[in-house]
Formats: structure tokens, sequence, C-alpha cells
């Protein structure tokens, strides 16, 4: 798992995020910095409304909301995610 400052670090360079299931994110509050929590069909599901994407809790226990906006999340992107997003930069790999 990448560090929260190299995902900052992506976040804040552009990268963006499109939850799909498996996904890893942090909420940006310090008090849930020790809290990784992932994108599931069945626990937390990101939903599109007028207002924007959210990622909705469904009833787990740990946690307080039902939702909380994509911008409040700090996606962890996983080694072969990265990979595919710089798939188009590699000259070659040896």
């Amino acid at each position: 798992m990448i560090s929260t400052d190299l995902a900052l670090a992506l976040r804040d360079a552009g990268l963006a995020w499109r939850p799909a299931s498996g996904d890893r994110f942090q909420l940006d509050e310090p008090e849930f910095e020790a809290d990784v929590f992932t994108v599931s069909d069945m626990t937390i599901e990101a939903r599109t409304y007028p207002t924007g994407l959210f990622l909705a809790f469904n009833g787990t226990t740990e946690w307080a909301l039902d939702s909380v906006a994509i911008e409040d999340a700090l996606w962890l992107p996983r080694e072969d995610q990265l990979r595919e997003l710089l798939r188009g930069m590699f000259r070659s790999l040896h």
C-alpha cells in the first residue's frame, strides 16, 4: 500500500479517482488517519447524485454517517492501478 503522503501528492497532481469495488481509501480527517476503508458492493458503494459523487456506507457498524463526499476521501491506489495509469508513459521495461 502506498503512503498517505504519496496518495496526497498524486491527488494534488491531478490523479482522478473513479471508485470501483476493491479500491481502498482513507478519510481526509485526522481522527481517521489510521483507518483504511474498502469499496465493496455490499458495504461501501460509490453513488452519483445531482450534488456529486458519494461513498455510501451501507449499515456498517464502524461508521456513524451514511455517506461521505468523494472530495473528503483519499484514494490509495494499488500498484497495478498505478501501472495501468502510467502504461502509456513507459518507453520500455527491461
